[in-house]
């Protein structure tokens, strides 16, 4: 019963910027690790960035420098900030966590349904 929700996503032109975010909803006891994935038309779903419970980020390769990942614990919400998008940025963008549950103290692994980032050239 826990949900997350993605919004932010849109079409912008090559070199712009957008700021994605996730909000987590439901009964939780506690998120600890948060992340953002992509999958791009007949590409397989690759990781592009994530944080920790305790705030330690990765990145892929090929968004490093560009995008950062940060989270709001208070707000349950994870952000995505991506600046200087390239086309090959186009993609949908999915947000994950994985959640302790406030019904059972089970540990779940949430994935939200998208938001579709365009970078046209």
């Amino acid at each position: 019963q826990v949900q997350l929700v993605e919004s932010g996503g849109g079409l912008v032109q090559a070199g712009w910027s957008l700021r994605l975010s996730c909000a987590a909803s439901g009964t939780i006891f506690s998120i600890n690790a948060m992340g953002w994935y992509r999958q791009a038309p007949g590409k397989q779903r690759e990781l592009v960035a994530r944080i920790t419970g305790g705030g330690s980020t990765n990145y892929a390769d090929s968004v490093k420098g560009r995008f950062t990942i940060s989270r709001d614990n208070a707000k349950k919400t994870v952000y995505l900030e991506m600046n200087n998008l390239k086309p090959e940025d186009t993609a949908v963008y999915y947000c994950n966590a994985d959640v302790v549950s406030g019904v059972d103290l089970g540990y779940l692994e949430v994935w939200g349904q998208g938001t579709l980032v365009t970078v046209s050239s």
